[in-house]
């Protein structure tokens, strides 16, 4: 036998460079989150508490493939706006949520580009425990108004008589109504029109093809204020009723400190210029000198069209 024949071929795994494993992007929001840094100020906000919001934020994010397309250090900055209010950002609760817009922005060379962000934004629910926790409110209450029930409006006073008897189920407005321990209230009415033209004008989420007509039509849905969805056009009653509560509590209602806070970083407060200039002084959240592991993600960045609304499902 020769000396070439007697010289077995190496294997081709010996041969050539081992690919570098695929690193998932959860995997990477862990390593942030566990930094010791975002730790503490999650401990610090939370206390006992923050080990289960923590796995809550890993669990969201792994089960949100459009999520997965932010920056996880992103993901952590918005979550970490919840964990200072003390607030949920599971779903199904409907107190904050983390939501993923396709923003458009200019990248080095200064070309428009769409990238991926995530949100931080409260739920009717999230304002309504917010003013609880004040302990000045008395009585505070939103819900839908169905055809026959609306009376009169008092436009002097701002009173609404609401008892009219129903004859439908169709939703003709929204209100919320608070009093206070020292005795002050106050009433908000909005229709179905002025619901609608409030999103088309302030709603960053909504396309541009998006009329008010159509957002209109969204209140002859069925009423279901407590779904999962988040957005105009995937739970357009909850988020009026999130918009009157807001609108009046910031106009009128007893805003603490915390108050302030949700106000300026509810990313969809129509409000939000206004309340973070009259009110400069909330908690900042800084994350620029975090250390953790810098990984790779080896997978091909995901297209994104679309404009800047989310999935309806959200």
């Amino acid at each position: 036998m020769t000396q070439q024949a007697s010289q077995a071929p190496a294997p081709v795994a010996q041969t050539q460079a081992q690919a570098p494993a695929k690193v998932k992007k959860v995997d990477v929001l862990k390593s942030v989150m566990n930094a010791p840094s975002v730790m503490e100020q999650f401990q610090n906000a939370l206390s006992k508490n923050a080990p289960a919001f923590i796995a809550s934020v890993i669990d969201l994010y792994n089960t949100d493939s459009k999520l997965q397309l932010c920056e996880p250090k992103a993901v952590v900055m918005e979550a970490l706006k919840a964990a200072v209010l003390k607030l949920p950002i599971n779903k199904a609760l409907g107190y904050a949520y983390i939501i993923p817009f396709n923003n458009s922005k200019k990248d080095e060379r200064g070309n428009w580009t769409k990238v991926m962000e995530p949100s931080f934004q409260l739920g009717y629910k999230g304002y309504i425990q917010l003013a609880m926790r004040t302990g000045q409110y008395r009585t505070l209450n939103a819900d839908m108004v169905y055809e026959g029930e609306l009376r009169k409006v008092n436009k002097l006073t701002g009173e609404i008589a609401f008892d009219g008897e129903k004859v439908s189920d169709k939703v003709i407005g929204y209100f919320c109504y608070f009093e206070l321990l020292n005795g002050f209230s106050k009433t908000l009415y909005m229709t179905v029109e002025q619901m609608a033209t409030h999103a088309k004008r302030y709603s960053k989420g909504l396309k541009a093809e998006t009329t008010i007509e159509s957002l209109m039509n969204l209140a002859n849905l069925p009423v279901a204020a407590d779904s999962k969805t988040v957005g105009w056009m995937g739970n357009f009653h909850g988020m009026a009723l999130k918009t009157v509560i807001r609108i009046l509590l910031s106009k009128y209602g007893y805003l603490s400190i915390e108050m302030q806070q949700a106000f300026a970083d509810d990313s969809d407060g129509d409000s939000r210029d206004d309340l973070i200039h009259e009110h400069g002084n909330t908690q900042v959240i800084d994350l620029g000198n975090v250390q953790y592991e810098d990984v790779t993600d080896q997978q091909p960045a995901q297209a994104v069209a679309g404009a800047t609304e989310p999935d309806p499902g959200y």
